[in-house]
C-alpha cells in the first residue's frame, strides 16, 4: 500500500509517527522476549468481515438473529461490520507496518459452504486463500479458528448444535478446510469458546440462535464437546507439522466470603466456567461431582462418547479478560449462585463492567498448568473496551495501554515460573461488532469509524508495536 492509499484511509499521521514523543512518555516497559514466544491479534470472521451474503456467502445465525427486534443493542448488525472482506489487503498492510507478527482470524463456515454441507463456494474458499497468501507475503503467520459462532443457518434448522449429526456436519467442514489450507497454515484453533456460545446461544437466548433452556444447553454442549475432539483429530491427520489446539473462555473465580455457601457456590461456578469444556478432552469427564444436575447430559451419551471426547491437543488457548466474585443465591438454578458486579466493590472496571484483575490471568495459567496434561498454552484472547475518544487526531487511551501492560506482566510472570505459555493474542486488532452489545464495546488496537471506514491507531496499537519489537 503506498502513502496515498494510507491517507485515504486516514491512517498516515498515526503511522508515520509511529515513535513520536507521545508514545515515548508510555515508555515503562516490561521484559522483552527473545525465544519463540508468539505475539499477535485476535478477530472473528462475523465481527469483522462484513460481506454477509457477497459472492454466494450463504447466512449464518447471526446474519438471521440480528434482524430480531431487541436483541442487539442500537439495533446494530454485523452486514458490514468492518468490511475486512473489502479492506482485507489495507488491513494487512496495516498489521505489518505495526510489526505484528502473527494474525488470529477465523473462517466463516457459511462463505466456505453456504448451507453448511454440500458443494463448497469457490469464492468463499478463494477469499481466505487471498487473505492467508497476503499474510504469507507480509511474514504475517496467520493463525485460523475454524468455528467462532456463525453456524450456517440452514443447519440451524436442522437443530445446529442440538442435532447430533453436527458431529457429522463439522468434522467434514474441518477436514475440507485443513486439507485446502493447510500446505500453508499451520496453526489452528477447532472451537471459539464452546461455553460461550452454548450457554448464551442454547441456554440463556442471548447470542444466536436465540434458544433456552437447560436441555437445549445440554445437547448443545455435549455435540460440542464431542465436535472440539473431532476436529482435532480430523486436523491432526490432515495438517503436517500442524500445531493443533482449541479456546476456552476462563474466568477467576472467587467466594464472597468463606461462608460454606458461597464456597461451594463459587466452585459450581468454576466448575461452568472453567472445568466444563477442559475436562471431558483429558479423560475426565463433566463435572458431576460438583454440580449433579449435569449428569443430565448423558442423556445425548451414545456408546464410546467417553473415549470420543478426548483428544490430546498440541495446545490450550486460554481466553481471560476479568474476575467474578460468587455469593450463594436461590435464584439462579444449577449454579445456586450470582456473580457480584464490580461497581459494588470499589475495583477498577472496564466499559463493559468487566474487573482489572490481571493476577487472574496468572492464576489461571497455574490452575491449567496443574492438570499436567496439557503440553502448552497461548492466550489467545485478552483486552479491554473503554470509551475511546479521538482528540486530534489521536486516542490516547492509556487505561487500554496498562491494562495491557498489567496482563501481559502476569503472562510472563507464570512463563518466568515455568509454565509453559507459548503466546499472548490482544483481543482485538480492529474496534468490531461484539456480538449483543453491537458497536457499544471498543476493544481494538485500532479504532474504526463505522461510517467511513476510517481506521486510526489508538496509543495502545502504538504501545503494543514497539513493545513486540522489542525496544
Amino acid at each position: 500500500m503506498n502513502r496515498k492509499e494510507f491517507v485515504k484511509l486516514g491512517l498516515a499521521l498515526p503511522l508515520l509517527n509511529l515513535y513520536s514523543k507521545h508514545v515515548r512518555g508510555m515508555e515503562q516497559m516490561l521484559p522483552t522476549v527473545k525465544d519463540d514466544f508468539v505475539w499477535g491479534v485476535s478477530t472473528a470472521a462475523y465481527q469483522i468481515e462484513g460481506g454477509y451474503n457477497a459472492d454466494g456467502k450463504g447466512l449464518s445465525i447471526w446474519d438471521e438473529f440480528v434482524k430480531i427486534k431487541g436483541k442487539i443493542k442500537n439495533g446494530d448488525t454485523g452486514n458490514v461490520a468492518c468490511n475486512f472482506y473489502d479492506l482485507y489487503e489495507n488491513d494487512i498492510e496495516l498489521l505489518k507496518l505495526l510489526k505484528i507478527p502473527a494474525f488470529r482470524l477465523s473462517l466463516s463456515w457459511p462463505r466456505i459452504f453456504p448451507n453448511g454441507i454440500g458443494t463448497s463456494n469457490k469464492k468463499g474458499v478463494d477469499f481466505y486463500h487471498k487473505v492467508i497468501d497476503k499474510c504469507l507475503k507480509n511474514d504475517i503467520t496467520p493463525w485460523i479458528t475454524l468455528y467462532h459462532w456463525d453456524l450456517p443457518n440452514d443447519l440451524e434448522l436442522k437443530g445446529g448444535w442440538t442435532n447430533r449429526d453436527i458431529v457429522s456436519w463439522f468434522g467434514d467442514y474441518v477436514d475440507f478446510c485443513t486439507t485446502e489450507y493447510g500446505d500453508k497454515v499451520k496453526n489452528w484453533m477447532v472451537l471459539n469458546e464452546p461455553l460461550s456460545f452454548t450457554g448464551a446461544g442454547y441456554f440463556l437466548g442471548l447470542h444466536a440462535p436465540g434458544k433456552k433452556g437447560i436441555k437445549n444447553f445440554l445437547a448443545a454442549a455435549h455435540h460440542a464437546a464431542l465436535c472440539n475432539a473431532t476436529g482435532g483429530v480430523i486436523a491432526k491427520k490432515n495438517v503436517t507439522d500442524g500445531n493443533i489446539g482449541t479456546t476456552l473462555s476462563c474466568s477467576w473465580i472467587e467466594a464472597r466470603s468463606k461462608t460454606s455457601k458461597d464456597v461451594k457456590a463459587a466452585k459450581r461456578y468454576d466448575a461452568i466456567i472453567n472445568r466444563f469444556f477442559t475436562e471431558p478432552l483429558i479423560g475426565l469427564g463433566y463435572p458431576i461431582d460438583t454440580i449433579p444436575s449435569l449428569k443430565k447430559i448423558h442423556d445425548y451419551y451414545k456408546p464410546g462418547d467417553e473415549t470420543k471426547l478426548q483428544f490430546d491437543f498440541d495446545f490450550l488457548g486460554i481466553q481471560n479478560y476479568t474476575r467474578e466474585i460468587v455469593k450463594h443465591s436461590i435464584k439462579m438454578p444449577i449454579v445456586w449462585g450470582k456473580t457480584i458486579p464490580p461497581e459494588k466493590r470499589s475495583v477498577d472496571f472496564t466499559a463493559n463492567d468487566w474487573e482489572v484483575y490481571p493476577e487472574g490471568i496468572y492464576k489461571l495459567l497455574q490452575k491449567f498448568d496443574a492438570y499436567k496434561k496439557f503440553k502448552k498454552f497461548y492466550i489467545t484472547e485478552n483486552g479491554a473496551s473503554f470509551k475511546d475518544v479521538i482528540s486530534d487526531g489521536k486516542i490516547n487511551d492509556t487505561k487500554r495501554t496498562e491494562y495491557l501492560k498489567s496482563y501481559i506482566k502476569s503472562v510472563l510472570k507464570a512463563k518466568e515460573d515455568g509454565i509453559n505459555v507459548k503466546g499472548y493474542f490482544v483481543w482485538s486488532f480492529l474496534d468490531n461488532f461484539e456480538w449483543a452489545e453491537g458497536y457499544d464495546q471498543r476493544f481494538g488496537l485500532v479504532y474504526v469509524d463505522y461510517l467511513t471506514q476510517k481506521r486510526t491507531i489508538k496509543d495502545s496499537g502504538l504501545w503494543f508495536s514497539k513493545y513486540i519489537a522489542g525496544f
